[in-house]
């Protein structure tokens, strides 16, 4: 199993801004073998989306709900990705989660979870 730290969720008003931060283990073994991708969201009664992801390739995907609002990055050296989320909405209040994988395997990973309130 795979440990990933999120942090960053928290109550904001719409229009304000929260940073997600996403840690996985940053050992060398780790940071050669575990790939964290990106973000997904699930809001109440709804099933988990996709918010923010990086490709294999490394270029990014974004759900059209927040393009041009947020922004994914990364700091390979930590092994730990960002979303910088602008312009928060309140259909953005959600719990976040991060999504990683082991390179080369179909294992999956996701972190426990961070919530977004987005209040009007």
């Amino acid at each position: 199993q795979v440990q990933l730290v999120e942090s960053g969720g928290g109550l904001v008003q719409a229009g304000g801004s929260l940073r997600l931060s996403c840690a996985a283990p940053a050992d060398v073994r780790s940071l050669f073998s575990i790939n964290v991708k990106g973000w997904y969201r699930q809001a109440p009664g709804k099933e988990r989306e996709l918010v923010a992801v990086f490709r294999n390739d490394g270029t990014t995907s974004y759900a059209d709900s927040v393009k041009g609002r947020f922004t994914i990055s990364r700091d390979n050296a930590k092994n730990t990705v960002y979303l910088q989320m602008n312009s928060l909405k309140a259909e953005d209040t959600a719990v976040y989660y991060c999504n990683a994988e082991r390179r080369l395997t179909s294992l999956n990973y996701w972190g426990k979870g961070t919530l977004v309130t987005v209040s009007l």
